[in-house]
């Protein structure tokens, strides 16, 4: 029987995970009127007008005078690094690629604690990297050809962006709470984002009701409201493992959403590639949820 504590954790899990997957198919759908860096800058301005109406009633106040270089960072990596090179990269791959890719966050982020915050990897740890980048190697050999797909470049570097931010984030939310981290990350970022504004505001008046909602919906939900349920479940887990082993299901989600709303059927070598990267991600995962919890690491994947 689950415990109260892990219950809570795996609805704020799978509630998020469920709401980014939606952002690798809607995005594709925005991308065909905005252009990549005004989906940035008029998603987190929605998400930003939304946190601004949660963070009144809720009174959260405002970071300490310190800590803003600290959340200006964060939303840069989290939120504006991110949001112009995975709206790049969406506009060459597919969603289901897009989602596989990005899930690869989870192993990016144990290797850059590996180096800044010396936490140690097993040899099992390396074998599943191994197999992680072999899964990538498919996608750029599948025609005989070492051939990369710009797509592919700008979604690892998101998949990199957003795993700085992860430990960024770890470290936050000593602090503050999820809500704070996350209000205050994604103020920031949409800061950064507005020189983005001048091109991003006459598609905007000119966009079809259809393209507006698509906006509103990108920044209310795997915009602001998944961001602050996956960092509620890192605050409550009692290992980070318990809330990045959902990561798993995002590509099947997104790749089953990118059919049914869109009719994108994903191609052979996105299915081979996936199958290949999802089993490193599950053996490092399982390793690591096997091992021993002496420091845990925030990680996480949007969309």
């Amino acid at each position: 029987m689950l415990s109260k504590q892990y219950a809570k954790v795996y609805v704020y899990a799978w509630g998020t995970i469920i709401i980014w997957a939606s952002a690798y198919v809607f995005t594709k759908v925005a991308l065909t009127y905005f252009n990549a860096s005004s989906i940035g800058v008029l998603r987190y301005l929605a998400a930003s007008l939304f946190l601004i109406a949660i963070a009144l009633i809720n009174k959260i106040g405002f970071p300490q005078l310190r800590d803003i270089p600290k959340f200006f960072i964060s939303g840069a990596m989290g939120f504006t690094i991110y949001m112009i090179t995975f709206n790049y990269g969406a506009r060459y791959l597919s969603a289901s690629t897009s989602s596989i890719i990005i899930a690869t966050a989870p192993i990016i982020t144990a290797l850059l604690a590996r180096m800044f915050l010396k936490e140690k990897i097993r040899i099992i740890g390396w074998i599943a990297v191994a197999i992680e980048f072999g899964g990538i190697l498919v996608l750029t050999l599948w025609d005989g050809v070492f051939s990369i797909n710009i797509g592919i470049i700008w979604t690892l570097g998101a998949a990199l962006s957003i795993s700085i931010y992860n430990l960024l984030q770890r470290n936050l939310t000593k602090k503050y709470t999820a809500l704070q981290t996350v209000t205050y990350s994604i103020f920031a970022g949409t800061i950064l984002l507005s020189v983005f504004l001048p091109q991003a505001i006459p598609q905007l008046v000119a966009a079809p009701p259809k393209q507006i909602a698509v906006i509103i919906f990108l920044g209310v939900f795997p915009g602001a409201i998944a961001y602050v349920l996956w960092s509620k479940a890192l605050s409550i887990a009692a290992k980070t493992s318990d809330v990045t082993n959902y990561m798993f299901i995002t590509p099947l989600i997104a790749t089953l959403m990118g059919y049914l709303v869109i009719l994108e059927i994903p191609a052979l070598s996105t299915i081979v590639a996936g199958t290949i990267i999802i089993i490193g991600l599950i053996l490092f995962q399982t390793f690591n949820r096997a091992s021993s919890n002496k420091s845990e690491t925030g990680i996480t994947s949007e969309l």
